[in-house]
């Protein structure tokens, strides 16, 4: 059984990003959106060019800090789940994460972008929460039907939506 990352949230957290479950590369870097070919990190950069993108550990921790002084919020809706490789098709024996509980940690959270479809299957859970809840297309590599560009576009609308730029 793996076991995913803790939140990366602070009580200012105003939209928390969903992810389904970290990938092999996330898991070992013990860094969300580690995959250098995720689109994740590459489209807040082309929506705030000043967030910066150093490589290694030092470089996320300097990437999470901006994220927490943007009010933005990471984590999944898997605490732990089996998995062979990174695909979330082979996502076998999910377990859900708490999200009443993380609502307690974050309760300025006005918003919930679910980042692809196996975190939006959970938007049943997430709604709960009420606050508006988002489906974002996933910025995975294996999202090879979504342009960076039309990618883009719909997470910068969320943003704007929620009065973050």
């Amino acid at each position: 059984m793996l076991t995913g990352l803790p939140p990366l949230v602070s009580g200012q957290t105003r939209l928390l990003i969903l992810g389904s479950f970290p990938g092999v590369a996330s898991l070992a870097a013990q860094q969300y959106y580690g995959h250098p070919q995720n689109h994740f990190w590459k489209i807040l950069q082309a929506i705030w060019p000043s967030i910066p993108i150093g490589a290694g550990e030092d470089g996320y921790k300097i990437r999470s800090e901006w994220l927490l002084s943007r009010q933005l919020g990471l984590w999944d809706v898997y605490a732990s789940c089996e998995r062979e490789g990174s695909l979330d098709s082979a996502i076998r024996r999910p377990v859900v994460n708490d999200f009443a509980a993380l609502q307690r940690l974050c309760p300025a959270l006005q918003a919930i972008a679910h980042n692809g479809g196996e975190s939006f299957k959970h938007a049943k859970h997430t709604s709960q929460l009420g606050v508006p809840v988002y489906r974002l297309p996933s910025t995975s590599p294996a999202n090879a039907s979504w342009s960076f560009d039309r990618k883009l576009a719909a997470w910068r609308e969320v943003f704007e939506k929620q009065g973050l730029i």
